[in-house]
């Protein structure tokens, strides 16, 4: 189990990469340029808007891990 936790993030770690080169100039530059309580504010939205479609997305993929494991278990 560990080893799959850890290669699951890994992965996901991985495909995370190309997305560090998709913003753009502008954006940057205008982050860049507020101050650090408005550098604090730009980092903790990213985090309020990422968390609940990730915690979505993880539960619907545990819940059809599970329900297929069961069914699984049923027809044997």
């Amino acid at each position: 189990m560990r080893i799959r936790a850890t290669l699951l993030t890994a992965v996901l770690l991985l495909w995370a990469a190309p997305a560090f080169s998709q913003g753009c100039a502008m954006c940057r530059s205008s982050a860049e340029a507020t101050s650090k309580d408005g550098q604090k504010a730009i980092s903790r939205g990213v985090l309020v808007l990422l968390v609940p479609p990730l915690g979505v997305m993880s539960l619907g993929i545990g819940l059809a891990f599970r329900y297929g494991r069961k069914r699984d278990l049923e027809q044997n």
